[in-house]
This record gives C-alpha cells, structure tokens and sequence, in this order.
C-alpha cells in the first residue's frame, strides 16, 4: 500500500511522468457520466459489484483517459476488486480535471465523495457491502494516482468542504427553529 504511495510521489517530485500538454475536451463530461453510473451500479440498481460485467460500461470510459486502468482475470467477479478500480480510476479522472480547473475539480470530487457515500448507503448490508467498502478504500489508497494533486486543488477541496458544511449548519439551524 505505501510502496506505491512513495513511488508516486518520488516520480512526482523528480517528473519522471511527463504531463499531458492539452486536457481532453470530455473529461468533465465523461466525469459526471461515471460518476451516476457508478453511484446506481454501488446502490446495486443497475447491476451491482462483483457479478462482473456491470462494471465494463464505467471501466470503458476511464480507460479512455488512463488506459492502464484495468482489471486483471483473477479480480473479475470480486466485488472488492472492481470497486477498487472504478473508485481509483474515477478519482484520478477528477484530479486530471482539476490540473486544469481546480475549482471545478474540487467540486466535481465533493460530489463524487457524496454520490458514493450516498450510494453505498443504499447498497445492501451482508458480505457485499463489507467488500465494497474495503474496495473504496483500496481504490483511495492504491489506485489512485497521487502525482495527479495539485496545491490549488487541495486548497479548493478545503474551501468547498467549509461551504458545505457552512450550508449543512444553516439548514440545521432552521429546522430547530
């Protein structure tokens, strides 16, 4: 887990990986495509984790901006495995986005964290969900590519994150009332 973290970042500080020059004119769109794919696919309304094809409509268009996104024979058919993929592979499509335009990117991710919490919410309790819950989380922690961040994202994550939950406190607010 922290082998590929450290080499990331080792390849981010040295730029090993050279940068895309021009940011794919879908990106954005395919984005908030995979995003409400994904989030009915966790829920298990449109096919669901581990029954190994739902997941090949999603995988496609990650694989449009990062080909290496894929998943090997022995994974296909676990739930941990697929949602690992998809999660790691949607994360990074954001941050690619935010390279560009990190306010935007920064909402895109808050609604990513929202629709898959939301969405894993209403996936069905048992042995799925637990495994789909260890593939968010191995998807966060070893798909995704962390040279991919920026500082003004980060920045921006911060800012909305405060917002919203501005906004939450507010509702709050008015309801006691």
């Amino acid at each position: 887990m922290f082998r590929n973290f450290s080499s990331q970042l080792v390849a981010a500080a040295t730029g090993k990986e050279e940068a895309k020059k021009v940011m794919n004119p879908n990106l954005r769109s395919d984005i908030y495509t995979v995003v409400d794919q994904t989030k009915m696919w966790v829920a298990g309304t449109r096919g669901q984790p581990g029954d190994g094809v739902s997941y090949n409509a999603i995988l496609a268009t990650i694989q449009k901006h990062f080909p290496h996104a894929k998943l090997g024979l022995e994974a296909v058919g676990n739930a941990e495995s697929e949602v690992a993929v998809v999660v790691g592979g949607i994360t990074n499509m954001i941050m690619e986005y935010s390279m560009w335009e990190s306010m935007p990117g920064g909402m895109a991710m808050r609604t990513w964290v929202d629709g898959l919490v939301a969405a894993y919410g209403k996936a069905a309790a048992g042995i799925r969900r637990d495994a789909i819950a260890k593939g968010i989380t191995r998807g966060i922690n070893q798909n995704t590519d962390v040279s991919l961040m920026t500082k003004d994202f980060t920045t921006r994550i911060q800012i909305i994150s405060a917002l919203k939950s501005g906004k939450s406190v507010r509702s709050n607010a008015r309801r006691d009332l």
